[in-house]
């Protein structure tokens, strides 16, 4: 049998049902559809009517209203997330700071193309600590300083309208390894790994996923998502409907999910 605590393992990332996932991932996709096709539909029905009770024009104006109500940016979206895996924390740290961290899985599980550029996933600055290398032995303690990871930088492309538009998401993952200073993660964490978001100059999410040893071994991961942008009414039903599937998907990449207080704020 393997040792559990060999490098091998510690690397080794939850078990991810591939299968699962994409059922997770198609099943948001298109009750996301639904609910958006759904709401247009509402307004142009609340459009017509207005016209057949009203007039034309009183109808574009009920029209515009509804469509400028619903866009609106009125609320941000925040809370924080429990999950619980039995991987090694390294192994879920290394996940997270990876191109495709689990929390944004509807996102790049639908993307056309995934391009990480620019990785930076390991440091190969970090400090070695010369006193724990055994000069006679293999030079394991150089290759797991060496092997820290840091972060990565990833692309995500969208494409709409039977190829006609096409969205790019910047990815940019950063790990907050435990210690002192001010971008340390907290005491009791193996490491903190931030992961933001950006669509041309607009930032599209935050999230800070602090990573732990479990007491029972894995680890736990609370993950906080930060309020870092405004969104439409227009978004809170498929602000539901992510709810509904997040659960499988996380699932699917090995992952439970213990504790979940997400919603709307001011």
């Amino acid at each position: 049998m393997t040792d559990p605590s060999s490098p091998s393992d510690a690397r080794t990332p939850p078990p991810t049902d591939r299968d699962a996932l994409d059922d997770a991932v198609r099943g948001y996709r298109r009750a996301e559809r639904a609910v958006s096709w759904t709401l247009a539909l509402l307004v142009v029905g609340a459009f017509l009517a207005a016209v057949a009770a009203l007039s034309f024009w009183p109808g574009v104006a009920v029209g515009a209203v509804l469509v400028v109500a619903l866009r609106l940016p009125v609320y941000r979206r925040s809370g924080m997330t429990r999950l619980r895996t039995d991987a090694p924390p390294e192994a879920v740290v290394r996940q997270f700071a990876s191109g495709t961290p689990p929390v944004l899985a509807f996102q790049w599980g639908v993307a056309a193309d995934v391009r990480t550029a620019g990785s930076d996933a390991v440091d190969p600055d970090s400090p070695v600590d010369t006193d724990a290398v055994d000069p006679d032995g293999p030079a394991e303690a150089d290759t797991a300083a060496s092997d820290r990871p840091t972060g990565t930088r990833a692309t995500y492309e969208f494409s709409y309208l039977l190829g006609l538009r096409s969205v790019a998401l910047g990815v940019e993952t950063e790990v907050r390894a435990a210690g002192d200073g001010d971008d340390a993660s907290p005491g009791d964490a193996v490491a903190t790994v931030d992961v933001d978001g950006t669509v041309g100059d607009r930032q599209w999410a935050s999230y800070a996923a602090t990573v732990r040893e479990g007491d029972d071994g894995g680890s736990v991961v609370d993950v906080e998502l930060r309020p870092t942008r405004r969104f439409g009414l227009r978004r809170l039903p498929q602000g539901r409907v992510a709810e509904r599937y997040y659960a499988p998907a996380l699932a699917a990449q090995g992952y439970e999910v213990v504790d979940r207080a997400v919603g709307p704020t001011r």
